[in-house]
């Protein structure tokens, strides 16, 4: 397999690549303070037990597992999925059922514009945002993968988990008024039966804890790789640990800081997670299906003398357009005492279109960048790059 992060080395040059992994690091430390912060809000709620105690066992617990490496994490999750899926079913059937509890909402909801884009915007933020994760397990896989099976294991496990429990935590949110995610799931659970609800909302919190050690292994692939993009280096066992150290002191100091909400928290994260995402993934995804077509010269990835260059431009200046196309209409929610919402997002009513305007810029202005570019020595380097690798012309699969 290729690993996205890697591959987008084609679009943005070997140390260019720097630019989206800065982004992508981002994207795990910011879920990594959202999700500390989803725990302490949660099980204090829930069981009434200290959040700034269960920031710190989070923290510990997550590094933990990072540093065991790939094989513990994917363990932790797979014992996590077989436990807490028959749970989650036996609540969803009584939420279906009438067994939860609640009450009909009294409240008349009508449609809004900007509600509807705002929740779209999640939506995006949390797919979108998906990208790094099949990066970094992408890499694992055999370099015959069908691209087609890759997409569509990640469309239909991404989407059809996120359909389900968005779906749910409304019904928690209108019937049961809950506020917090893991307090909704505990009341609602133990309503169906005794202890329901206690065991959902702890195998929820673990799901978070281990998801947390994820992003920490994660986060340490992309600051090696950025390390290694500018200095060669060679990856040790220290060097992963002590980066793994860094980045959970990083993650713990500033959810430690934060004293606004889980929900608003959420929502500001990912709004800055999909601003900074979605230039790259424009990019990439453009590249790969209209330029490029799959084809790559894996080796010269992995050389700032190889055909894709230190640094390249279309790729750097796409990113940098379709960002700046973005701040006339972003809405960022209140992240402390600030916030900012763009003149053209103002004159739509606070409707926020930014990351599609991102995407659009982005696309084009890379597309027509890319009519200069001479396919013709990268055919010869593909070709070339294949027969040292000896899997003919296969072309590499990436994570999407």
């Amino acid at each position: 397999g290729l690993p996205q992060m890697i591959q987008s080395r084609a679009q943005f040059g070997y140390r260019g690549v720097v630019v989206p992994l800065i982004a992508t690091l981002f994207t795990y430390l910011a879920f990594n303070v959202v999700d500390t912060v989803l725990l302490g809000d949660g099980l204090g709620s829930a069981f009434g037990w200290n959040p700034a105690l269960i920031a710190v066992v989070a923290a510990v617990g997550a590094a933990a597992l990072a540093i065991f490496g790939h094989d513990w994490v994917h363990k932790a999750f797979r014992v996590l999925l077989y436990i807490s899926l028959p749970l989650m079913m036996i609540l969803t059937i009584g939420v279906i059922t009438g067994n939860a509890g609640g009450a009909e909402s009294t409240t008349q909801y009508g449609f809004n514009w900007g509600a509807f884009m705002a929740q779209f915007a999640a939506a995006a933020a949390y797919n979108i945002t998906y990208a790094p994760y099949v990066s970094d397990y992408s890499r694992y896989l055999p370099s015959k993968t069908k691209s087609r099976s890759v997409i569509a294991a990640v469309f239909f496990g991404a989407s059809s988990s996120a359909i389900w429990l968005i779906i749910l935590g409304a019904w928690l949110a209108i019937r049961l008024g809950a506020t917090d995610g893991l307090a909704g799931l505990q009341l609602a659970g133990n309503t169906v039966f005794v202890h329901l609800g206690d065991a959902t909302a702890l195998l929820s919190a673990l799901a978070l804890a281990a998801t947390m050690g994820m992003n920490a292994y994660g986060g340490m692939l992309t600051v090696l790789t950025t390390v290694d993009s500018i200095r060669p280096i060679k990856p040790t066992r220290k060097a992963r640990v002590i980066t793994i150290l860094v980045l959970t002191a990083a993650w713990y100091l500033v959810a430690s800081t934060i004293t606004s909400g889980a929900v608003s928290t959420v929502f500001s994260a990912l709004t800055l997670m999909l601003y900074l995402l979605v230039p790259w993934t424009a990019t990439n995804l453009v590249d790969y299906f209209l330029v490029r077509k799959s084809h790559y010269a894996i080796t010269d990835l992995f050389t700032p003398k190889g055909i894709y260059g230190s640094w390249a431009w279309r790729g750097l200046v796409s990113f940098a357009i379709g960002l700046a196309a973005e701040i006339p209409f972003m809405v960022l929610p209140q992240i402390g005492s600030w916030s900012y919402t763009g003149p053209l997002a103002e004159a739509l009513g606070g409707v926020d279109i930014a990351w599609l305007v991102g995407l659009l810029v982005t696309s084009v202005v890379y597309i027509l960048f890319s009519r200069s570019l001479d396919l013709t020595d990268e055919r010869a380097a593909v070709a070339r790059s294949d027969q040292q690798l000896g899997h003919g012309a296969a072309a590499p699969t990436t994570g999407r």
